[in-house]
């Protein structure tokens, strides 16, 4: 078996716990709660986890899924350089996000999973993971005379390669039974 990539879990960890926190943060302002500049803080730090953790990391080894829409967001993300890309800075700054959604009830259960995700952070960055964006590599076009390896040499509508008749050449010098006179 392979070695474990944290860094994937906790992007899924963090973005889950953005979301989770935006909801929440939501729900306490709508609702009129007490403490609500706490729920307003969460809507913007749900926001910006989602933003920061919406690219996902190109993996060391086999292929990455791409989410829809990720490639404006790794823009973003590339910009910011190595504030982005360190797993370390990420575990810091996801710690010191969740600490002031942890004040209300209807946060907690995002600040809880952001600081998880902390956690995850930390242990990727302790063995060495870092942020990669997902490159597209250009997509070769097949030149028309590689694919047609041999032309067709029967007319349309062909029978499939199984079902066809042998030609008298191909059967073993047997004859047609059935003389065909040219006029």
């Amino acid at each position: 078996m392979g070695q474990i990539e944290w860094a994937m879990w906790a992007n899924e960890q963090a973005l889950a716990a953005g979301l989770i926190m935006l909801t929440g943060g939501i729900v306490a302002v709508a609702g009129q709660f007490k403490g609500w500049y706490f729920a307003a803080y969460a809507i913007v730090a749900g926001v910006l986890v989602c933003l920061l953790e919406y690219p996902r990391s190109k993996r060391k080894k086999g292929s990455t899924m791409e989410r829809c829409g990720q490639k404006y967001l790794t823009a973003v993300v590339k910009v910011f350089g190595p504030l982005t890309r360190n797993y370390y800075i990420r575990a810091i700054l996801h710690a010191a996000l969740a600490v002031p959604a942890g004040f209300l009830l209807s946060t907690i259960l995002g600040t809880v999973c952001l600081g998880i995700a902390s956690g995850i952070y930390l242990l990727a960055a302790v063995r060495g993971e870092e942020w990669r964006p997902i490159e597209q590599k250009p997509r070769e076009r097949p030149h028309v005379g590689d694919t047609i390896k041999q032309p067709p040499s029967n007319p349309p509508p062909r029978p499939p390669a199984d079902t066809r008749k042998k030609q008298p050449a191909e059967v073993g010098g047997q004859v047609n039974p059935i003389p065909v006179e040219a006029e």
